[in-house]
């Protein structure tokens, strides 16, 4: 496993790179193509491309990877649909000659790519999707994610409301797979967590289309003591301002996927609701991780804007893939997918493993319930959930994926 130290002058005080590498040798870059929904998920990808261009220069500044050579990521828009995605994956490949591909933001694109990726027999580091069939069910050999799943961040949330009095449930979610998989987790871990809870309610807006109004109205109509909110982005928005002016969050518990992140909570600005049990990034309030806040002065000194979610996971990526690159030594895709095969990388929020099983990585993420600082949305009451505590059991995986 490679070493990693920070340097703040190489970063602005970032840490991430390998000591002693030697002056670079006489070889092209390694590139690697990164494909994102930089149009459409702007708020998420481009604070995410901005982190990897940083961790990016850290890694050449330091010396490259592989005995000396430099890593240059090539950028391009998905398109935000499957079949746009598997064609930009092809040209990446084929016209821009990288080494493996790495990115994509929703989870029927990611499902796309790895699909594409398994049959060309090319590696697929999928960084932002969250649908557990990327690992389970329709996981292959080539493709790995980093960030943690759907499963993995609603049974953080489920734990929180562990033993809470709270009998009746109402679902919100997106129309797709992401929205889909995180309802049915709920359910599934619900009746553990909190014995005779029930689901009364289910609403699945089309995504980035909600009918805000009616979609509260049904809701309130079911008269839940608890609502399991899946909504993200401007459909996230616009559900909690109807949210908000109709009372529908007044004396019920609210759990929320990913509203704590800043790419999500920034828009809500006064309007956060207060309260509600998420999962986020509250950058700010990460503390004994001197490596984290590196990572923080640097990112603000370089973009002059606060790091998101997407900004702490893009920095990551690069660590993984750096480490990876000076583990396998070469470029080949066998080589490489052997090489991340439990490859545990020290990051900038702790130690890192993808885990061999299901080819899915150990990041964590916090878990706290929102609060209003001012006319902005914060986090309170916070932890970091490690990702390894929170994982399908290595006998589920066996079974989707029939190894």
């Amino acid at each position: 496993m490679s070493r990693f130290a920070i340097s703040r002058r190489a970063l602005g005080a970032a840490a991430l790179l390998p000591l002693a590498r030697p002056a670079f040798a006489q070889n092209a870059p390694i590139r690697i193509g990164e494909l994102n929904s930089y149009s459409r998920m702007a708020a998420f990808a481009v604070p995410y491309r901005n982190a990897m261009q940083q961790a990016q220069d850290a890694v050449n500044a330091a010396g490259g990877v592989m005995g000396g050579r430099r890593i240059e990521f090539v950028f391009r828009d998905d398109g935000s649909t499957p079949g746009d995605a598997v064609r930009v994956a092809e040209e990446l490949l084929t016209r821009e000659n990288v080494a493996f591909l790495a990115g994509t933001f929703l989870s029927n694109v990611g499902l796309a790519v790895a699909d594409f990726a398994n049959q060309r027999k090319r590696l697929f580091l999928a960084t932002e999707p969250l649908t557990d069939a990327l690992t389970m069910a329709q996981g292959n050999r080539y493709t790995w994610r980093l960030r943690p799943s759907t499963y993995m961040q609603t049974r953080m949330l489920v734990e929180a409301i562990r033993g809470r009095p709270v009998r009746r449930w109402a679902i919100v979610a997106p129309n797709y797979e992401y929205g889909q998989s995180a309802a049915a987790n709920f359910k599934r871990l619900l009746p553990a967590a909190i014995p005779g809870a029930e689901v009364v309610a289910e609403q699945f807006p089309a995504l980035g289309r909600v009918d805000a109004g009616a979609t509260v109205g049904a809701l309130g109509q079911a008269r839940p003591d608890g609502i399991f909110n899946v909504l993200f982005g401007a459909d996230l928005t616009a559900f909690v301002r109807e949210g908000n002016t109709r009372g529908l969050f007044e004396r019920r518990t609210v759990v929320s996927l990913l509203t704590g992140e800043p790419e999500y909570m920034i828009p809500l600005g006064e309007e956060t609701p207060e309260g509600w049990i998420v999962t986020g990034y509250p950058w700010d309030q990460v503390t004994g991780m001197p490596t984290h806040q590196a990572f923080v002065d640097g990112y603000r000194a370089r973009f002059n804007d606060t790091p998101r979610k997407g900004s702490l996971l893009g920095y990551v990526t690069v660590q993984v893939i750096a480490n990876l690159l000076n583990k396998a030594n070469s470029l080949d895709n066998e080589a490489l997918v052997d090489a991340l095969r439990d490859l545990r990388t020290d990051t900038v929020v702790g130690p890192v493993t993808m885990r061999g099983i299901d080819q899915q990585g150990t990041m964590g993420t916090w878990v706290g319930e929102t609060a209003l600082r001012g006319r902005q949305g914060t986090m309170r009451n916070i932890r970091y959930a490690d990702g390894a505590n929170y994982m399908f059991s290595e006998e589920e995986v066996r079974a989707a994926r029939r190894t």
